[in-house]
C-alpha cells in the first residue's frame, strides 16, 4: 500500500524549483503519494510564506477533517520556525497525532518545532533528510545511503546506525535520544520549547559556523544545565567549520577536547547527521541505546511511530 508524504515549508523556500520537482520525483519512484509541494511557490521576504501561511502548514495538521499523511517533510530549513513556535496548536497536534503512526521529518531550522513538540506534547519526530536539499539533489550528490536509511527506518521498527569512527569511550548507555541543529537548541534555551531530557542521547550538529562559535553554543548548554544531565553527547556532521588563520589552529578536535574536559560528559564523534548527503534518520525523543568501544559505535532506537509498518497492520513497538 502506498505511503501518503505531505510537505511543509515551516522556514524557507527552496532556491531552485528544480529541487522540488526532483525531489517529487524520487519519493513518487518510492511508490508515495506527495501532496502539499504547491508551498515551494510561496515567497515572503526570506520565508516560504508569511508567518500565517507556515504556521497554517502546521496547524492543519491538527484538524480532524483533514486526512493524515504518512509522513509529514519539511522542503528544507534556512530560518522561519522560530516565529512560530508560540502560535502552533499544541493540544490540537497532541490530541490530533499522539497514537497515530505519522512521521514528521526534516532538520537544521526544523529542529525548532521538533523539540517545541517533544517538550509542550511529547510527540515524536524524526531528524532527518528534506525535500529539496536532499531528495532533491542533483544525481551526482544524491546519495543512496541517505535514500536507504531513510526508508528503511520508515518501514521498520528500529533504527540501527553502526559507525567505524574511531572513538575515545567505552559506554553501554541507554536514554531519550533527542537533539538537532545545534544553533537551534541554544538559542531555545530559556524558554518553553526546550524538552527536560535527564539521562538523554543528545545528537548534535551545524553548518557553517567557526569553531569558537561552536564552543561558545557548548558552553551555553553546558552553564544551563543541559549537558551534565545527558548520559552522552554524539557530534554529527560540523560542515563549512574549518578554522580561519586568525583561530591559530584551533579547530573542531580542540573543542571537542575542551568541553570533554569541562564536563566530563562522553563525546562521540562521526555521526552522519547534519547538512551532509549521507544522512540518516532519527527518531527525536524515542528510546535508545548507546554502545561503543575504541573501534566505533552503534546507536539503537526503537519504540516509534513507524507509517510503513502501520501500512500492512504491524504496529510498531
Amino acid at each position: 500500500m502506498s505511503l501518503s508524504i505531505e510537505i511543509i515549508a515551516p522556514s524557507g523556500y527552496p532556491n531552485d524549483a528544480a529541487t522540488v520537482a526532483r525531489g517529487v520525483a524520487r519519493l513518487e519512484r518510492e511508490g508515495a503519494i506527495v501532496s502539499g509541494a504547491e508551498v515551494a511557490h510561496r515567497r515572503f521576504e526570506r520565508f516560504a510564506g508569511t508567518d500565517e501561511e507556515r504556521l497554517a502548514d502546521l496547524n492543519r495538521l491538527a484538524d480532524p477533517r483533514r486526512p493524515l499523511a504518512d509522513i509529514v517533510m519539511a522542503i528544507r530549513g534556512g530560518y522561519g520556525a522560530t516565529r512560530l513556535l508560540d502560535r502552533i496548536d499544541y493540544a490540537g497536534l497532541r490530541r490530533r497525532l499522539e497514537g497515530t503512526s505519522t512521521m514528521l521529518v526534516g532538520h537544521s531550522d526544523f529542529t525548532a518545532i521538533q523539540l517545541a513538540l517533544l517538550a509542550k506534547t511529547g510527540l515524536m519526530t524524526f531528524g532527518g533528510p528534506m525535500l529539496a536539499g536532499n531528495f532533491g539533489a542533483l544525481n551526482d550528490s544524491y546519495s543512496s545511503f541517505m535514500h536507504t536509511h531513510f526508508w528503511r527506518a520508515v518501514r521498520d521498527t528500529s533504527v540501527n546506525i553502526e559507525s567505524t569512527h574511531q572513538q575515545s569511550h567505552t559506554l553501554n548507555v541507554g536514554g531519550t535520544l533527542w537533539g538537532g541543529n545545534l544553533a537551534m537548541i541554544a538559542s531555545l534555551i530559556g524558554s518553553p520549547y526546550l524538552p527536560r531530557i535527564d539521562g538523554g542521547i543528545l545528537f548534535l550538529e551545524d553548518v557553517a559556523e567557526r569553531p569558537y562559535r561552536i564552543e561558545r553554543m557548548l558552553y551555553q548548554l553546558h552553564q544551563a544545565g543541559i549537558l551534565a544531565r545527558q548520559q552522552a553527547i554524539v557530534l554529527g556532521d560540523f560542515s563549512q567549520s574549518d578554522p580561519v588563520p586568525y583561530d591559530n589552529g584551533y579547530g573542531l578536535p580542540e573543542v571537542i577536547a575542551q568541553i570533554r574536559a569541562l564536563t566530563g560528559v562522553p563525546i562521540l564523534t562521526g555521526l552522519k547527521f547534519g547538512h551532509i548527503d549521507d544522512i540518516v534518520t532519527l527518531p527525536v525523543g524515542a528510546p535508545a541505546r548507546l554502545f561503543s568501544d575504541p573501534d566505533g559505535f552503534v546507536l539503537e532506537a526503537t519504540g516509534y511511530p513507524c507509517a510503513g509498518r502501520a501500512k500492512v497492520g504491524v504496529q510498531a513497538d
